[in-house]
């Protein structure tokens, strides 16, 4: 069960439409996930500053159980990803940072109980 926050000081008006769309089903791709269990939250128009510069910017949080766990794992991870999101947001690599984060089923909720559980 991937979750995918995209934070962007770019306004909501340059972001294409669909973005939330399309990087949920890039992730279900990347991550080998069905895009039912896939959820995004994309945050626009953030006052952010990356490497002491506030130029346009981006950052993803990439969170899920299974898949982020290691360096192997987060480095073909980490190149889809960039490729997705330099061509979606016309960043520079430079301008983007993503952040990969283990979780446990126990940490996810659902259903009024845990992921363990279900």
């Amino acid at each position: 069960m991937p979750f995918l926050e995209l934070e962007t000081s770019l306004a909501a008006g340059r972001l294409p439409p669909g973005l939330a769309a399309k990087l949920c089903s890039a992730a279900a791709a990347i991550l080998g996930k069905p895009e039912e269990r896939v959820t995004v939250t994309v945050r626009p128009g953030l006052p952010m500053v990356l490497a002491g510069s506030a130029e346009p910017c981006a950052q993803l949080l990439v969170s899920s159980v299974g898949v982020v766990g290691s360096a192997e794992q987060n480095r073909a991870h980490s190149a889809r990803f960039f490729d997705f999101l330099t061509a979606e947001l016309g960043l520079g690599a430079e301008r983007i940072l993503i952040r990969f984060y283990p979780l446990e089923p126990w940490q996810i909720g659902k259903n009024r109980t845990v992921m363990t559980f279900l």
